[in-house]
């Protein structure tokens, strides 16, 4: 075989304007061009792919674009449908099941040998893997938890995520054969079922469900795990409940069950919901757009994967330092007017220099961390009975520019500026939107609509800076308040 800048190679095969060898086409005997017919394949890191079996390049290229929107449109699917069930039926109840379908699907699409039937079940894998089992789970864990602990956690939730973006690098870099990789891939749903029986339901969905006794036994069930003396009184706070069942029954403002729809009904809660649909939009723009375009760095791609990766850990390490120093409010914003600065600056730098690499990296640090604090945000901005449903909405938004991400890159074959500066833009916009939003540092989350819309109501980031107050120091009182009002913050202040 020639080597690929022989004569021989050069004679065949034209250059591209940047004096590449051109991937799609060859020189015909009359010097002519035409389309390939075969193609051969930089086996160097990689033995088989679906790219390689189903020829995904020049014409077909876009067939690959098209399947990684299949993915992000199932996420997209699942927070519609998932995000508002887990406010039905429970946090447990979503996750359970999405976690078993997502180890059925994961598995099931490393066999099947068809393009159009392969993007049917990445449809489902993505709608019942990320939008099923991951939503649920973040938003249960935020709350199980008081003010003072929710930054802790969510960073620690975020890390697992780019442990698990690791050993996508290391399976890909051991692993050659596609059907093994991707069962493998796939087998590590596992570790999910156990949690079928180690995991309670949110004593808060449960509280706000109506189910007292249920919520307190699992409260008292942490207390004793923690080793706590405290004893809780099933009929007082049931007693409680009644009362505020009453209340709200009586006023006609708060509601035990609502769905997405109440999220754009009341003023305040609608004009946060549309600034963090925006928001959760633009994040996923940038951090998906600038992970596709490490494919396109030189080196090995699985140490490229594994660097993206770590490059997560420092920005939630960040985020887990200074979230509660500066707010949500302020971070997020600064985060996301970095990130789409540094994907703006990226597109007029040469592709493969070492400022461009940094600049990425720096755009990547940055956008990761304004996606941890979104999730962290959304949960806190929005009332209990529809804060998975106001994930969900947030994620679904997230996946429809997830599955759109794909496709905008594919817009260099006009200018390799566009997709960049693209997704500098939103991130732009986004970041200055964020400034409007009220601030949840150390602030009990609430719980009904009414409580939703009176939450920060007139609090920006203008209003703020320009009222020239003092901040008030945190002192842990406000988790106490938290829990006058709610069984499940016993547990918080305990703990």
């Amino acid at each position: 075989m020639a080597n690929w800048n022989s004569t021989e190679i050069l004679d065949a095969i034209p250059l591209t304007s940047s004096g590449k060898l051109h991937k799609c086409l060859v020189f015909t005997e009359n010097n002519d061009t035409s389309t390939c017919s075969k193609w051969v394949f930089d086996t160097t890191y990689r033995a088989s792919s679906r790219g390689m079996e189903w020829n995904l390049v020049c014409r077909n290229y876009w067939k690959g674009a098209l399947v990684q929107s299949f993915y992000m449109l199932g996420v997209f699917a699942g927070a519609i449908i998932l995000g508002g069930l887990a406010d039905k039926i429970g946090r447990k109840t979503v996750f359970c099941w999405s976690a078993l379908l997502q180890l059925l699907f994961g598995v099931l699409v490393a066999f099947i040998p068809e393009y159009w039937i392969f993007s049917a079940f990445t449809f489902l894998y993505g709608m019942f893997g990320s939008a099923g089992a991951f939503i649920p789970a973040f938003v249960l864990t935020m709350e199980i938890v008081g003010p003072s602990k929710r930054t802790k956690c969510s960073v620690a939730f975020h890390c697992c995520f780019s442990f698990g973006m690791m050993c996508v690098a290391v399976w890909g870099a051991i692993i050659s054969d596609k059907t093994i990789l991707q069962v493998v891939y796939g087998l590590h749903s596992l570790i999910l079922i156990p949690h079928l029986w180690i995991m309670d339901e949110s004593p808060r969905w449960l509280y706000g469900q109506g189910r007292v006794k249920d919520a307190v036994q699992i409260v008292q069930k942490a207390l004793k795990f923690n080793k706590s003396d405290i004893v809780l009184d099933t009929a007082e706070y049931v007693s409680k409940a009644k009362a505020e069942r009453f209340f709200q029954k009586k006023t006609t403002v708060a509601k035990t069950k609502a769905g997405t729809l109440e999220l754009f009904k009341t003023p305040h809660i609608r004009n946060m919901s549309i600034i963090m649909c925006i928001c959760w939009f633009a994040n996923s723009l940038v951090y998906y757009g600038l992970t596709l375009s490490s494919g396109k760095m030189e080196g090995n791609p699985y140490i490229i994967i594994a660097v993206f990766s770590l490059v997560d850990i420092p920005s939630y390490l960040m985020v887990f330092y200074f979230l509660d120093i500066w707010g949500r409010r302020l971070f997020i914003s600064i985060a996301m007017l970095i990130g789409g600065t540094a994907c703006v600056i990226a597109a007029f730098l040469p592709e493969g220099a070492t400022v461009t690499t940094v600049i990425i990296v720096i755009g990547k640090l940055f956008i990761a961390a304004s996606f941890a604090i979104a999730y962290n945000y959304s949960c806190e901005l929005f009332p209990t009975v529809v804060r998975n449903t106001a994930l969900g909405l947030g994620s679904m938004f997230a996946r429809l520019s997830g599955a759109l991400t794909p496709l905008i890159t594919l817009l260099e074959s006009f200018d390799a500026k566009i997709p960049a500066i693209t997704f500098g833009v939103f991130a732009l916009v986004s970041g200055f939107l964020c400034m409007f939003l009220p601030e949840t540092m150390n602030k009990p989350l609430p719980e009904s609509i009414e409580d939703g819309e009176n939450f920060g109501k007139g609090d920006t980031l203008f209003s703020t800076c320009f009222r020239k107050k003092a901040k008030k120091p945190y002192t842990g009182d406000e988790d106490e308040e938290a829990t006058q009002s709610m069984v499940v913050n016993s547990a918080a202040v305990s703990s």
